[in-house]
């Protein structure tokens, strides 16, 4: 029975695809088959594994939209073991088109349901908003995972986002979990850094996971390259970090 793991947070720039993409790639590693789906308009967890993006001729729209089955919307990817749903530009107009379709919500649920059983672990990328997408990526996820950036802003925001997981919790998804807080961008020179590590372990202690994601420039230097950090530098401190996550995540699921 796969697991379905949504990557959220409507603040930008937290590192929500930077973890989809290498989770994935990390998860792959350790030898789980792995499907991650691309539903942010942006594309850049199809462009960052290698996908080229105005190529794309069926993705997350489709599915979302049910013209296509999830198995014809999977294309190849430059990591092992790992499965792609990508997106292009056209995902902007499905919140608009979706707002008169009865049981909105539930479209990727629906969808998901005659593959969820094919992979160990299904990652959802989610967009930078709090709208429809992200809406029936938390309905359809068994559980949700959250990036939070170690700065100053890191706290804020983040409450609205627990209360819409709770108000899809009460409504359309009983069962979702939260699969953890993952600290990101964590630089151990700056008081700053250490400071929000501690203010978020106090307030939410075994949210948190243990692994800590720290600033490392092969991380932000590798989806230039379509590659995740796995492939682009197995060595690096990013790689080690997104794989002990990967480790720890199989380890709470098993």
């Amino acid at each position: 029975m796969g697991k379905i793991i949504a990557i959220a947070n409507q603040k930008g720039g937290v590192g929500k695809t930077t973890t989809s993409v290498n989770l994935a790639a990390s998860l792959g590693a350790l030898e789980k088959k792995v499907l991650l789906i691309d539903a942010d308009p942006q594309a850049n967890a199809s462009s960052g594994l290698g996908v080229d993006v105005d190529s794309i001729e069926i993705g997350t729209y489709e599915v979302l939209e049910h013209s296509c089955t999830p198995e014809e919307a999977i294309v190849e990817c430059t990591a092992p073991n790992v499965y792609l749903i990508p997106a292009h530009i056209d995902l902007v107009a499905i919140e608009i088109e979706l707002v008169d379709k009865p049981n909105r919500e539930y479209m990727l649920k629906e969808a998901l349901k005659s593959i969820k059983d094919k992979y160990d672990y299904i990652i959802i990328d989610c967009a930078p908003s709090l709208g429809l997408l992200t809406l029936n990526a938390l309905t359809a996820a068994d559980s949700v995972a959250i990036p939070i950036q170690c700065e100053y802003f890191a706290l804020e925001g983040l409450g609205k986002l627990l209360n819409t997981i709770k108000s899809v919790q009460k409504i359309h998804n009983p069962n979702l979990d939260i699969e953890g807080l993952l600290l990101t961008m964590y630089d151990s020179r700056l008081r700053l850094s250490n400071q929000v590590v501690e203010e978020v372990q106090k307030h939410f202690n075994d949210m948190v996971f243990d692994t800590i994601i720290q600033r490392n420039v092969k991380l932000s230097e590798a989806p230039s390259f379509g590659e995740s950090i796995i492939n682009y530098d197995a060595t690096s401190k990013g790689a080690t970090n997104y794989i002990n996550l990967a480790e720890e995540i199989i380890r709470k699921n098993s």
